[in-house]
C-alpha cells in the first residue's frame, strides 16, 4: 500500500507508514467516532442529523477559532463561555426593549469586544497570567448576566433574530454560512496578513518582535479582542437558537472550545497552531456530543467523554512523533 506526497515541486510515492505518520490524530478520532455512532444509532447518518451536527457546531467553531490564536500566543481564555452568555443577554435585552436588530447586535459585539480588550490589556500590559485574568472576567461576566436578567430568561426576541438560526440563503442554512465566513476570515488573518505572522511570533519568539521594534503588546491585545468580537457575533446564533437570552446559556462552552483546539493539534507552547485542525476538532466534539445524545448519555458523562477524546488525540500525536 502506498500513496503520493509532495516533496518540493514533485510528487513521490510514499509507503503507507509515511502516509499514516502524516495523518493527524484528530482525523483518526473523527473517523472512529463516525464508525462507532453509525453502527450504534441508525439515525446518526441521516441527512437531517448530520445537518444538525453542522449547525450546532458553528457556535463552538466561532469560539474555537480565536481560541486557537490565543493558545498560539501561549495564553488561554476561559471567560469565552461567560462572555458569550452576557453578549447574548445584552442582545436579547436590547432587542426586546428597542426592537432594533442592528442596535442589539452592536450591543452584543461591544460587550464581547470590551471584555476582549480588558483581557488582552491585563495580559499584555500588566503581564498578568491569562488564566488568572480570564478567570476573573469569567466571574464578572457571569455575575453581570445574572444581574441584567435577574436570573430569568429574556424572551420575546422576535422572529427576525430567530430567523438567523432557522433561515436559509440559496438553500444553505445561515449558521453554516456564518461559520464558513468566520473560518475564512480567521484563515486569511492567520496565514495571509502581518497580524498572523506576529501571532506565530508571539508564541514562538516574542523577543524577536521586540528587537524588530514591533509593539507586540498591541497585537496580543488584538488577539484577545478578536476572541471577544467572535463571542459577541456568536451570541446572535445562540440567542436565535434558544429564542431567548438565558443567563447561563453558554457557561462551560469554553471547555469544549479548548478541547477542540487541543484535539486539532494546536500546541500550548512555541506558537504552533493549525486552524484546519481546529475545524476538525470542532467537528469531532460536535459528532461526539450528538452521538452521545442519540444514545441518551447524560450531559455529565459527555464532559468526561470529551476529556477522554482530548487525551486520546494527544496520545496518538505524541506516539507518532516518537516513531
Amino acid at each position: 500500500m502506498s500513496s503520493q506526497i509532495a516533496v518540493g515541486n514533485r510528487l513521490v510515492v510514499a509507503p503507507w507508514r509515511a502516509v499514516l505518520a502524516r495523518t493527524p490524530g484528530v482525523a483518526w478520532i473523527l473517523g472512529l467516532l463516525l464508525l462507532v455512532f453509525a453502527a450504534t444509532s441508525r439515525d446518526f447518518l441521516s441527512a437531517g442529523n448530520l445537518l444538525n451536527v453542522g449547525q450546532q457546531s458553528v457556535i463552538l467553531l466561532m469560539l474555537a477559532l480565536p481560541m486557537t490564536l490565543i493558545i498560539m500566543t501561549e495564553g488561554l481564555d476561559i471567560s469565552m463561555g461567560a462572555v458569550l452568555t452576557l453578549a447574548g443577554v445584552m442582545l436579547a435585552w436590547v432587542m426586546v426593549r428597542y426592537g432594533s436588530l442592528p442596535l442589539a447586535l452592536a450591543a452584543s459585539l461591544a460587550t464581547g469586544l470590551a471584555f476582549g480588550i480588558v483581557n488582552g490589556s491585563l495580559v499584555a500590559l500588566l503581564k498578568m497570567p491569562s488564566f488568572v485574568v480570564t478567570l476573573g472576567t469569567m466571574g464578572a461576566a457571569q455575575g453581570l448576566a445574572l444581574i441584567v436578567t435577574d436570573g430569568q430568561s429574556i424572551v420575546g426576541v422576535g422572529a427576525t433574530v430567530e430567523s438567523f438560526y432557522s433561515g436559509r440563503l440559496a438553500g444553505v442554512p445561515l449558521p453554516l454560512l456564518l461559520g464558513a465566513g468566520s473560518y475564512l476570515t480567521c484563515h486569511l488573518l492567520l496565514y495571509h496578513t502581518r497580524f498572523g505572522n506576529y501571532v506565530f511570533a508571539l508564541g514562538g519568539n516574542p523577543e524577536a518582535l521586540k528587537l524588530a521594534g514591533v509593539r507586540a503588546d498591541l497585537y496580543l491585545i488584538g488577539v484577545y479582542a478578536l476572541g471577544g468580537l467572535m463571542a459577541g457575533l456568536a451570541a446572535l446564533l445562540l440567542t436565535a437558537r434558544m429564542s431567548s437570552g438565558h443567563p447561563t446559556a453558554a457557561i462551560g462552552m469554553e471547555f469544549d472550545a479548548i478541547a477542540a483546539v487541543a484535539v486539532g493539534g494546536t500546541s500550548f507552547e512555541r506558537g504552533k497552531g493549525w486552524l484546519f485542525g481546529t475545524l476538525l476538532g470542532v467537528i469531532a466534539v460536535g459528532v461526539l456530543r450528538n452521538g452521545l445524545n442519540l444514545l441518551s448519555v447524560p450531559s455529565s458523562a459527555q464532559v468526561a467523554c470529551i476529556g477522554i477524546l482530548v487525551i486520546l488525540a494527544l496520545f496518538i500525536d505524541g506516539w507518532k512523533e516518537r516513531r
